[in-house]
């Protein structure tokens, strides 16, 4: 199958983002966006990223996670420390986040190291999830593989069996990492593929150099 998809076009006309209107912190622009986007009923789940690590392979791989909580200290989200994003980020703590909400006709795409948050931290999170999800993450060996979804199941079942009557405590092997920030682009969809693309780059004295970048 040969499929031409050059006729595929869109004109984006919603919005503009100009350079004297951005706030100094990248992070309150990006407070402001996500909550426009999050009370938006045309975007579902505003806080699903994407997340590309580079592999032990060699090949970057992307993939959608979901973010849990943000501040000025960088982008939280939780995962399986010994899954293939686990093992890419304990070699390389280099990622980049990106954020697509095309009703909003905007993106928001984040360069940032990756580090552990506590114990303390991931505790009380893995504690406020329901209880199958808390069973997911003893039952499951993320990325590895596995002959048949049946495994999976008697996986969870046999979990769930375990945890009936005694509390569900956290995997040592599952947890959160924090991506720290060091450039946030803000982009913004304009007509004639003119786009707004303002960065903030993180300088040496901790403030952010504030950039507008060609479409």
């Amino acid at each position: 199958m040969n499929q031409d998809l050059s006729d595929y076009r869109k004109s984006y006309e919603k919005f503009e983002l100009v350079e004297d209107k951005c706030p100094d912190n990248p992070i309150t622009l990006f407070e402001n966006w996500f909550a426009f986007a999050d009370a938006s009923e045309t975007v579902e789940e505003a806080n699903a990223m994407n997340i590309s690590t580079i592999g032990l392979d060699g090949f970057p791989k992307n993939r959608v996670v979901l973010l849990k909580q943000f501040s000025n200290e960088g982008f939280i989200f939780y995962t399986n420390y010994n899954s293939e994003k686990g093992k890419a980020i304990a070699n390389n703590p280099n990622v980049c986040l990106s954020f697509f909400w095309p009703s909003l006709e905007r993106q928001i795409i984040i360069k940032g190291q990756v580090a552990k948050v506590t114990e303390e931290v991931s505790d009380t999170y893995f504690n406020s999830r329901p209880k199958g999800s808390r069973l997911g993450a003893w039952a499951s060996n993320q990325s590895e593989v596995v002959a048949s979804r049946v495994i999976l199941e008697d996986a969870l079942k046999a979990k769930e069996e375990e945890y009936e009557e005694k509390e569900v405590v956290r995997p040592k092997h599952w947890g959160g990492y924090i991506a720290k920030p060091v450039s946030i682009e803000f982009w913004q969809g304009r007509p004639n593929r003119m786009h707004d693309r303002v960065r903030y780059q993180l300088e040496k004295d901790f403030s952010w150099k504030l950039e507008r970048l060609a479409p």
